[in-house]
């Protein structure tokens, strides 16, 4: 039933990436154990990261794993990950060793490991993030230890820069990855920085050195308190900008094809999971080389002239890490800030008053405009920033902004939309010609 469902959808519509998993799990809760039960696990989960995480780890274990599937859509609830297996599933039986790497939302994970028993589950990190939705950083941290708990063989794979992930102990082996690229100093978060406190003595953490947000190598000065060891070590930043990074792991060189900070630590958990699948840095390179940007993550759309440039944004650390990394454009450009405050976005969005948009005043910026469901929230929320009012475009309509593009002053246009702004205009981009429909 669900192989023809999804059969049904992809052939008289547009497809579907959840509805033929909501089918086959109605008529069998338990489904999702006998559609895996072949496969070789990775589960990745986290706030921020998850999909080119996971879409970077696909393409390193594929160089030494060619029987693999992954989510690329983002379905990355039960029903979704259902209908993952379906599309692949084939009633012959297979000697080779199958493989899967699965992003799996937070608060999914423990319906998933109910029936899925991973190899790995890599951490990516815990931010604030849908507040309405999952609480404080708190909360979403044991809805992911619970979820591993279920599968206890599991390796739990995490980013040592975090303090959370070494906050409690968990019934799952631990190893993690982490930055050690800077001679040791002495620094303190910024004070809107969510998790510094010791988890043991609730002392203020302090750090050797931050890589951005509460990551970095942290110590408590008034307690044992500290950064564990790191099992993979990113051991220099060689180059970073708005386009590639180039750093190295363990002494090794290694380049993916999108810029920022937040982005190398999505490859260094992608390498971490390569090498305990025993796959070779030089295989692990070549994965690096074949990834292709993802839906939403500096995703480029060619409108006329105009290089469009899509990035997610959906908390205030992913927000500001976004922002850093456009701020290293050398050429000028415009912004367009879309602002949803559907379901997946998440309903609250008092988070934009946590992000530093104050940054966009030090930019090579022509020209910024307001958009989207909220678009009067955002809208002041800019100007608070220091967008002159009359300076600033207020557009609702997401046609209208599409239209308006080629009026732009510049010829690159970074958008930053929240989830289902995204979804919006990219459909809104295909109606009108510019890109495929889908993912």
């Amino acid at each position: 039933m669900g192989k023809t469902t999804r059969w049904g959808l992809h052939t008289f519509f547009k497809g579907g990436s959840s509805l033929p998993g909501v089918i086959t799990k109605k008529l069998d809760p338990t489904v999702l154990g006998a559609l895996a039960k072949d496969f070789e696990v990775v589960i990745v989960t986290g706030t921020n990261g998850k999909t080119l995480t996971t879409a970077l780890t696909y393409q390193v274990l594929k160089q030494k794993y060619p029987d693999i599937i992954t989510n690329p859509t983002g379905a990355n609830m039960q029903q979704g990950i259902i209908s993952t297996f379906l599309t692949h599933h084939s009633f012959k039986k297979t000697t080779h060793k199958k493989i899967a790497v699965l992003e799996v939302d937070e608060a999914s994970l423990v319906h998933v490991t109910k029936y899925i028993k991973p190899k790995a589950i890599l951490f990516t990190n815990v931010f604030r993030d849908q507040m309405d939705r999952f609480g404080e950083i708190y909360t979403i941290y044991r809805m992911m230890t619970d979820g591993a708990a279920l599968a206890p063989n599991a390796t739990i794979v995490s980013n040592g820069d975090a303090p959370i992930f070494n906050s409690v102990e968990t019934v799952n082996p631990r190893v993690y990855f982490g930055f050690d690229h800077l001679p040791d100093g002495e620094e303190m978060a910024h004070f809107n920085t969510d998790g510094v406190l010791c988890p043991h003595c609730q002392n203020i953490l302090h750090y050797k050195f931050i890589t951005y947000s509460n990551l970095g190598k942290y110590y408590c000065p008034n307690c044992d308190f500290k950064r564990p060891e790191l099992a993979y070590r990113l051991t220099e930043m060689v180059h970073t900008d708005h386009e590639s990074s180039e750093f190295k792991i363990e002494g090794e060189t290694f380049k993916i094809n999108v810029g920022g900070l937040y982005n190398v630590y999505n490859a260094l958990s992608a390498y971490s999971i390569g090498r305990i699948f025993d796959v070779p840095p030089a295989d692990i390179r070549k994965g690096f080389e074949l990834s292709e940007k993802v839906f939403g993550r500096q995703e480029s759309i060619k409108v006329g002239d105009k290089e469009i440039i899509i990035n997610l944004v959906k908390n205030p650390v992913g927000l500001n890490q976004i922002l850093e990394m456009i701020a290293l454009d050398p050429e000028p450009f415009s912004l367009v800030s879309v602002l949803n405050a559907n379901y997946a976005d998440g309903i609250d969005i008092s988070w934009i008053w946590d992000a530093n948009y104050e940054k966009i005043q030090d930019m090579n910026i022509q020209q910024v405009t307001a958009s989207g469901e909220r678009v009067e929230d955002i809208a002041i929320r800019l100007e608070v920033a220091g967008v002159p009012k009359e300076d600033l475009k207020v557009i609702p309509n997401l046609q209208d902004v599409i239209k308006d593009f080629k009026n732009a002053p510049t010829n690159r246009i970074y958008v930053l939309a929240t989830y289902t702004a995204v979804l919006q205009l990219r459909k809104e981009l295909a109606n009108q010609g510019h890109v495929k429909e889908g993912m």
